[in-house]
């Protein structure tokens, strides 16, 4: 009846409690179960990477049968990209439980294999080649520098079974050659290297991108700049010298000048915003400033020119230094000056190469962490997934996966001659899934 009031019974609110009680018990419980199997499945499907070397101090004996396989777990992951940079949403990802596995084969059909690009991957290639074919002696494999522009335009018209380039596809190459791929095969670095006599072996400067940012768009025009005075100690600061800098830079289309000028735009407004990023820019004007053709040429430029300056990749770094050219420790991400050691340059690896995506397009300059070495990149293979060529495609797998291989390409034997670094498992693993990509007849 509307407006009447009947009391509650006793009875009826004991009820009313135990009920109540009851229902929490029973949500508790239920709690309980969901949380346990949540961390149960986590615990079963977490995947851990590790990363392992073979110390490997003679080449592969050619006596014995070439097999090897490559098992590694591949973790998914996005990229936060600017710049110059793949943008993240124009990759595609692995997935987070994929596995590839590879058998070299035992022999080969007569092929000639053309190898040529950047004078970067050059010397390593060279290294590669005379065990290869030694172990393969049906093939014959012709190996060449010529700037990474000339191993992508090889890679894309098909006049180079392999294009060798420090840069991948951009996006808009990506688009117009869909069927070349961007393999890595090992990772390098960049040494920035000067011609002072004032300044004693033993030391080194320290530059930063926008320091460097400077001295190759003609706003830092002499040694002394107080600019450059400031990164260095007060001992070395003193015996900067009152000269014109000559700053070298590559004029053939190189994979060099890609990361070096993605260190600059990563580091400097100004320079991403009117220079950017490629194999080949429109250098700023600079008065004294000197074009030089593949790696050679600017360590013999360097050291022919005194106060000159110049980018050079780290398979030159012997030479370079052994022409008594210093090297300069760069600042990274976290604002310390690093050296380009092995340490560093792994250091600067361990925080990118999580990162990889599946077309293994990405960008590894400008690393965080406290020693990451700020110039690294990987370096490519790039290859027409659809070969024409009867056992081209079988030559070309074999040869790639025989690089990647931590017991032969990959190996210390090959890689610290050159001050290149192994791949990690995991992209190691993505790389051979690009490589059992490549068909034809």
């Amino acid at each position: 009846m509307v407006g009447t009031h009947i009391p509650r019974r006793k009875y009826g609110q004991k009820n009313a409690l135990a009920r109540g009680a009851m229902i929490g018990i029973v949500v508790i419980v239920i709690i309980v179960i969901i949380v346990g199997a949540y961390v149960a499945v986590s615990s079963t499907t977490k995947t851990t990477t590790s990363t392992s070397s073979v110390t490997t101090t003679a080449p592969p004996s050619s006596s014995t049968s070439p097999s090897t396989s490559i098992v590694s777990s591949v973790s998914s992951s996005t990229t936060t990209t600017t710049g110059c940079s793949v943008p993240a949403t124009m990759v595609s990802t692995s997935s987070s439980n994929s596995s590839s596995t590879v058998s070299l084969a035992t022999s080969l059909p007569s092929e000639t294999i053309s190898e040529a690009g950047s004078s970067l991957l050059y010397p390593l290639f060279e290294a590669w080649t005379p065990n290869f074919t030694a172990t393969y002696p049906s093939i014959k494999l012709n190996t060449a520098a010529g700037g990474s522009g000339a191993g992508q335009e090889g890679a894309e018209k098909g006049t180079l079974q392999i294009g060798a380039s420090d840069a991948y596809l951009s996006n808009a190459l990506e688009t117009e050659y869909p069927n070349v791929l961007n393999i890595p095969v090992a990772i390098s670095a960049q040494q920035i290297n000067y011609n002072l006599p004032s300044i004693p072996a033993n030391d080194h400067l320290n530059f930063s991108g926008p320091v460097l940012a400077g001295i190759y768009n003609g706003s830092i025009t002499t040694w002394n700049d107080p600019a450059i005075a400031a990164l260095q100690s007060p001992s070395i600061a003193a015996m900067l010298p009152d000269q014109t800098i000559i700053p070298l830079h590559r004029s053939d289309g190189s994979g060099d000048t890609f990361i070096f000028t993605q260190y600059l735009s990563f580091t400097n407004p100004w320079w991403a915003s009117n220079v950017g990023c490629a194999t080949t820019v429109s250098w700023p004007s600079v008065a004294a400033a000197e074009g030089e053709m593949g790696n050679s040429g600017m360590v013999s430029a360097a050291n022919a020119t005194k106060y000159s300056i110049a980018y050079i990749g780290v398979s030159y770094l012997k030479e370079a230094v052994s022409e008594n050219l210093g090297y300069g420790y760069l600042e990274n991400k976290a604002g310390n000056f690093v050296n380009i050691s092995q340490t560093n340059i792994q250091a600067a690896v361990t925080q990118m190469y999580p990162l990889t995506p599946a077309d293994e397009r990405i960008s590894l300059v400008n690393a965080p962490g406290s020693n990451s070495y700020p110039i690294i990149n990987y370096e490519y293979a790039l290859v027409q997934q659809n070969q024409t060529v009867t056992g081209m495609a079988l030559s070309l797998r074999t040869l790639l996966s025989w690089a990647i291989s931590p017991q032969y390409g990959n190996s210390p034997y090959y890689l610290d001659k050159v001050n290149f670094v192994a791949l990690p498992p995991s992209v190691a693993a993505l790389s051979q899934a690009q490589i059992n990509e490549i068909t034809g007849p």
